[in-house]
């Protein structure tokens, strides 16, 4: 077995783009949150104007992260389909309602499972 990849140094995180640094999420939940935006963005085909925080990756790569923990069958369909409607929302599933109990635990679980590989990648700090 081989050794597991370590994470780059988040001060070494370089936009290849504008050659300027770029800022990693604080967290998957954070990262989930800009990625469905910016899908939502080109899906409508509207530009961002004005200054922008420059992140280490595009969203297909966070997408490419979650498609990754699915073929491994780390996450089920049922936790994708968590992640778009919720993400869609723009606001996390709140466990203090009951109605949004189950989505929140599948939320988490899901979230939990991407960290990591958004960690090695340097995406998240």
């Amino acid at each position: 077995m081989s050794a597991p990849a370590r994470a780059l140094p988040v001060e070494s995180a370089v936009s290849s783009r504008s050659g300027v640094r770029a800022e990693p999420f604080r967290s998957a939940e954070h990262a989930w949150f800009w990625t469905m935006g910016a899908l939502a963005a080109r899906r409508e085909g509207s530009g961002h104007d004005g200054p922008r925080t420059v992140r280490p990756c595009d969203p297909d790569d966070v997408v490419k992260c979650l498609d990754q923990l699915y073929r491994r069958r780390r996450i089920d369909l049922v936790h994708a389909r968590i992640l778009r409607i919720w993400g869609e929302r723009g606001t996390a599933p709140n466990p203090a309602y009951p109605l949004e109990r189950s989505d929140w635990r599948l939320w988490r679980e899901a979230l939990d499972r991407l960290e990591w590989p958004l960690r090695v990648k340097g995406i998240v700090a």
